[in-house]
């Protein structure tokens, strides 16, 4: 088990007052578990993901790893979204080692449940193993009552998806390599890595305090984030516009009865309100229904130009 290299993705934006502090934990848990025989220390690297940030993030990650021989820091070119830069920080992890951990900067995730993660690779070989959330007490009343509907919806739908569960993993290095042969560019890697299929298993824990700063997903990015979810991975929202579609035909019809027989007994009902009513209403269904439609074609759109989803701007790799 002590042949276990270790490397711990972390991506980055705007977390200069954080970082200090999540550097200091993760490199004594690191040290830690190496002299536990759990990891090999010699081999096992923190890697920082710079996601374009624009306070003093990146000095700081470059001192670091000036400093460290078991750091390693990525820089993109430009902010690329948490999704794409978790994504670069596993594709350069999984040459570099057998065991990946992604966990966001806050460290409000447990990282004290990463040594079980690893025995649970090590022991009980699961190329997968997701940190999942006991409650969401932590969380405002609005955000807990989100999030519970929004893992509720993607289930209706069909998506897999592990509840409670956000980007805290363990992965293999060759469950990261089936990864990388996902290639779209709308990345929602919550309903990807259920998909690669390899054994797998969950650690609980419970969610703490951001250690520093703010948070970096405000509610416009938690609702596009939720929307890139369910149009990447279930085309029900669709069937359902369709479905809509013959409801109203059938309310039509029904309405197309009514009135004959009240134009053939001679109880013909004039009505301003009830038509500008249906109107709006008939109208604000097929504005939906276009809006949805849109939605895919938009991701269709942005899928077939194959644009890169990142470009590095500089490796610091050991």
């Amino acid at each position: 088990m002590a042949t276990t290299a270790l490397i711990i993705v972390v991506p980055c934006y705007n977390e200069e007052e954080a970082l200090p502090t999540t550097h200091q934990r993760l490199s004594e848990l690191m040290r830690q578990m190496a002299a536990d025989g759990l990891i090999d220390g010699s081999r096992s690297r923190l890697l920082y993901v710079d996601d374009g940030s624009r306070d003093g993030t990146w000095p700081l990650m470059e001192r670091l790893a000036d400093g460290g021989q078991h750091v390693c820091a990525l820089k993109l070119a430009a902010n690329s979204g948490h999704q794409n830069a978790l994504m670069a920080g596993l594709e350069t992890a999984a040459a570099m080692g057998d065991a990946i951990v992604s966990i966001d900067a806050d460290l409000q995730d447990d990282i004290h449940v990463i040594p079980d993660m690893v025995r649970h690779y090590a022991d009980d070989c699961c190329d997968v193993v997701y940190g999942v959330r006991r409650d969401r007490s932590t969380d405002t009343w609005f955000k807990r009552k989100s999030a519970q509907a929004f893992y509720h919806l993607m289930r209706r739908l069909g998506v897999k998806s592990v509840y409670n569960h956000a980007d805290f993993r363990l992965m293999s290095a060759r469950a990261v390599q089936q990864l990388c042969e996902y290639r779209e560019r709308n990345l929602f890697l919550r309903g990807i890595v259920p998909l690669i299929g390899y054994r797998s298993t969950c650690v609980y824990y419970d969610r703490a305090e951001r250690t520093a700063g703010v948070s970096k997903y405000p509610l416009a990015k938690m609702v596009n984030f939720a929307i890139d979810g369910i149009t990447s991975f279930s085309i029900k929202p669709v069937r359902m516009v369709f479905s809509l579609g013959l409801v109203f035909m059938a309310i039509a019809l029904i309405i197309l009865i009514y009135v004959l027989y009240n134009h053939f007994t001679g109880h013909t009902a004039w009505g301003w309100s009830s038509l500008i009513l249906s109107i709006w209403f008939v109208g604000g269904c097929i504005l939906l229904g276009l809006g949805i439609v849109g939605e895919y074609i938009g991701k269709i759109y942005i899928e077939v130009k194959h644009r890169p989803r990142y470009n590095v701007e500089r490796r610091i790799v050991k």
